[in-house]
């Protein structure tokens, strides 16, 4: 095979490929939803009322489940697992690559040489030790101290991964190290949510005494592209980063605006079907699936959910798109930004809070006590954004997501909160303390003004805002597609939490002052109303004028990652943490050192691919292409023709010599700038280095391949293009 053949039997192999036939399991989801869940159905008929209760005890009050009831556990869920085909069970966790893991174990105890029984005991269910030694941990362990920990998590149910080849019991747990220090999202997570809704109770019993649990629920919408395997495999960028790093943008791509809600091509219909289908056996409620804006890229998102719940399911359903893409002959990208001049892919996260007597939070209702109560949470989330908005930034500050933020389709940099005219209105008469007519003419009490259900100028929702009320719900857009979720909802959840405890700190005072609750509540509400407004903007996100306005009202647009994470490690966050039970000062520090290490190596391996590519397979198409013109050139020269007719050859030829030219000079001075990041050993001093002396590099490398791409001849250039990848499938 000659080199320049890869393409092009890339392209062979992807315009062959027929739909696959997807068989479901029956024509009612409700007949397979969660059949490969440990749920309620299953532990009923495999364990005793005792081990039940205690299942459900630890899911709804956190007790704790003593050895003897997991003995049992464990016996039930092993008859369940083998009785379905499964052979293995792992502890799945996940660490702070922002994957999962797991190590996989056999239901399988030798009795003699040629004798054994399936086994799985109560301590190997609740616990174990995997090697913590190759996960990052930011310094919370010595090298010696490889040890590490997983434990149980019951509030999240144990299922079965079916890999057509194997079976395997997966047990969600947290990972820590050998000292006790998280080494995971979901253990301060877990936290996080502890606080959060305890926080949230306190404050409930102020309207209604008769709520016991309230509890924190998450939707997250997935946003992916889909290219074909074999045009995905002849781009190393593509494998090795997730992204394009060159490539010229295809003369058509989303213009027209008619990709998004468009009709789903077929063989991208049976992907979606079969993953779903995996999916919802796995009780992942998948509901709604569409083509979004950029040709290739698609969406799906599914009911709310519990926040720690929600973001297991999706985890595993990333990896679920991962490995279906494949049987479709497909490649799912997760990556933030993986096509230049078109949109990126998101991960939106709508979070709202809800009591276990049927009332969402952030709903607005139609009677004053429920006004009154929306009002309080709506308000303290808003206080909460104000006073934590570099956190929130920090949160979703990845590598990845740095080329989307602010790029004309998803939110900018600048963290604000959009609430709508109407709800605006509504606060503007919160803090004027002015009464308003009602509808029948009739003045309404400021302690409770009218809010309906139904809030009609909301629903149309202002895409530039990173942080926006969506009717019932705070929508958090800028979260990036590959991220796990829990960084940024470990985040949200703790500076409510705080400013929760803060609210209740102030209201208790001015009760013990003379003041009604009513007037109290009121009081505080406007205070805050009053000193967070300057975080809510409901105007065009993208637009020079904003980052002006922002910059008046002392609001930082952060553009740079290495920027963005020092917030982590500022004095007042330590302290929210820390006081919020959430995460120590020591592993804030850590995971703020693994952050910014790992921006660090991700840019670093882009270096290496694109120098690389630039150098083995960039060049050489050039340069071929520049032989085959010179040769033609020489050729009607010798033939005696006049210079104009091979005129045109020369000077593309000088055009190829001078882009390969500075390609050589430009790639050169990226390594060494590289190297001069190497030898720094500050972590920060290296981030920023690589930040602003090597990143630039980038695209002014893409810049000249680019035009080479645009000059050689088709079948010489080796790199599958913009219109192949994006309209193939």
């Amino acid at each position: 095979m000659s080199t320049s053949s890869i393409r092009l039997n890339a392209l062979e192999m992807a315009q062959k490929r027929q739909k696959i036939k997807v068989e479901l399991p029956s024509d009612k989801i409700s007949d397979y939803f969660g059949s490969q869940v440990f749920g309620e159905k299953a532990m009923k008929a495999h364990l005793s009322k005792e081990a039940f209760k205690a299942i459900k005890a630890a899911r709804e009050t956190g007790e704790k489940i003593d050895r003897e009831l997991a003995e049992q556990i464990a016996a039930g869920m092993r008859q369940w697992a083998v009785n379905k085909g499964v052979t293995h069970y792992t502890h799945w966790f996940q660490p702070l690559t922002g994957t999962t893991a797991e190590k996989h174990d056999a239901f399988f105890d030798p009795i003699s040489d040629t004798e054994s029984v399936e086994k799985f005991t109560g301590s190997a269910l609740v616990q174990q030790e995997p090697d913590a030694s190759s996960f990052p941990n930011g310094g919370l362990r010595n090298t010696f101290e490889a040890r590490g920990y997983t434990a149980w998590d019951p509030s999240s149910p144990v299922f079965i991964v079916d890999n057509k080849i194997g079976k395997t019991l997966c047990i969600p747990t947290i990972f820590v190290s050998y000292t006790g220090e998280a080494l995971d999202y979901k253990a301060p997570l877990l936290k996080s949510l502890h606080a959060l809704e305890a926080a949230a109770l306190d404050i409930c019993h102020y309207f209604d005494k008769n709520v016991k649990k309230v509890q924190a629920t998450l939707g997250i919408e997935q946003e992916y592209f889909l290219v074909d395997e074999a045009l995905y495999n002849a781009r190393p960028d593509l494998v090795i980063t997730g992204r394009t790093l060159v490539g010229y943008s295809a003369a058509k791509g989303q213009q027209l605006e008619d990709h998004y809600f468009g009709s789903i091509p077929e063989r991208i219909h049976a992907y979606m079907l079969d993953f779903e289908t995996e999916a919802l056996k796995l009780g992942i409620p998948l509901k709604t699936r569409h083509n979004e804006v950029a040709p290739g890229q698609f969406e799906c998102a599914p009911n709310f959910e519990d926040i720690n719940l929600a973001i297991d399911h999706n985890q595993l359903l990333m990896d679920i798109m991962e490995k279906i893409a494949r049987r479709h002959g497909l490649k799912v990208l997760f990556h933030e930004k993986p096509f230049a001049g078109i949109n990126g892919s998101g991960k939106h996260n709508n979070w709202s809070m809800g009591t276990d007597t049927g009332v969402n939070l952030l709903s607005p209702g139609n009677t004053p006590n429920k006004n009154m109560q929306f009002l309080t949470f709506f308000v303290n989330v808003i206080k909460a954004v104000h006073d934590y908005p570099d956190l929130l930034r920090a949160s979703i500050a990845t590598m990845e997501n740095e080329h989307r933020l602010g790029a004309n389709e998803a939110p900018p940099s600048i963290i604000s909160v959009f609430i709508g005219s109407q709800l605006t209105g509504v606060l503007n008469e919160l803090e004027s303390n002015k009464a308003k007519k009602g509808t029948e003419g009739k003045t309404e009490s400021i302690l409770f003004p009218r809010i309906p259900e139904i809030l009609l100028d909301n629903t149309d929702r202002n895409r530039t805002s990173p942080f926006a009320f969506t009717g019932n719900k705070f929508e958090f857009r800028a979260v990036g597609s590959s991220a796990n979720s829990a960084s940024p909802m470990i985040v949200l959840n703790t500076i409510v939490a705080n400013q929760l405890r803060s609210f209740q700190k102030e209201v208790e005072a001015g009760i013990k002052k003379g003041a009604t609750k009513e007037a109290a509540i009121l009081s505080v509400l406007r205070g805050y109303v009053k000193s967070s407004k300057k975080i809510l903007f409901e105007g065009n996100g993208y637009g020079e004028e904003w980052k002006e306005e922002a910059a008046k009202r002392g609001l930082k647009n952060i553009t740079e990652v290495p920027d963005a994470l020092k917030a982590y490690v500022e004095k007042d966050v330590l302290k929210l943490f820390e006081e919020n039970g959430v995460l120590s000062g020591k592993e804030v520090h850590a995971r703020y050192e693994i952050l910014v290490e790992e921006y660090v190596k991700k840019i670093q391996i882009e270096s290496r691919v694109i120098g690389d590519m630039t150098n083995t397979i960039i060049m050489p198409s050039a340069l071929s292409y520049q032989a085959k013109l010179a040769d033609a050139a020489f050729k009607m020269k010798e033939l005696g023709m006049k210079k104009s007719t091979f005129e045109v050859y020369v000077k593309t030829i000088e055009e190829i010599a001078g882009y390969v030219t500075d390609l050589k000079r430009l790639v050169f001075e990226m390594v060494e700038a590289r190297k001069r990041a190497n030898t720094e050993e500050d972590t920060e001093r290296r981030a920023q280095i690589y930040c602003h002396e090597v990143k630039p590099y980038f695209q002014e490398i893409r810049y000249l391949a680019d035009k080479l791409e645009r000059i050689v001849e088709n079948e010489c250039w080796q790199l599958p293009k913009y219109r192949e990848l994006l309209f193939i499938r």
